[in-house]
């Protein structure tokens, strides 16, 4: 980026993380809202102050081959706090990228569902293991480390390490 550019750049950056700080983001947060506009101004080798949406079209066209959507949704989420907070300007292009809709498994299973996620295990062992897990509500590492002398059947209790 030429000096000129920079020098346009500097102060809108430096009002982003004031504004970042006012607004109670945290440390996390302005760190990858600040990355965003630097990427972005990278990309360009220009202050992204103004860039048209066919430009972020593009942008975000190439940042999808390279990066992870959590990466473009927070480059997205960095570009639109840069627009409406610092250059007091709408956010016109949300619909430039829109993350696909992922469909998480609930927190808590029903019973019906326990029983038909535990009837999918054919090996006994393996039934025998995620039912204690399960039941015990140990999680993963933690019911890998048990051994049988773990278990005190008489008293009902498990040592967990």
């Amino acid at each position: 980026m030429n000096s000129i550019e920079q020098a346009r750049l500097n102060p809108l950056y430096e009002s982003m993380q004031r504004a970042l700080k006012l607004q109670g983001k945290a440390k996390a947060t302005q760190d990858a809202y600040s990355r965003a506009v630097r990427r972005v101004a990278d990309y360009f080798d220009r202050c992204p102050d103004d860039l048209t949406a066919e430009e972020l079209r593009e942008y975000f066209a190439d940042l999808l081959e390279t990066h992870s959507w959590s990466t473009i949704k927070l480059d997205r989420c960095g570009l639109q706090f840069f627009y409406r907070h610092v250059l007091d300007r709408p956010w016109d292009w949300v619909d430039i990228v829109k993350p696909p809709r992922v469909e998480r498994l609930p927190d808590v299973l029903t019973r019906s569902e326990s029983h038909r996620l535990l009837g999918a295990v054919y090996e006994l062992r393996y039934r025998v293991f995620f039912v204690t897990l399960y039941s015990t509500g140990l999680r993963l590492s933690e019911g890998l480390a048990l051994e049988v002398g773990d278990i005190d059947r008489h008293r009902l209790r498990i040592h967990v390490r």
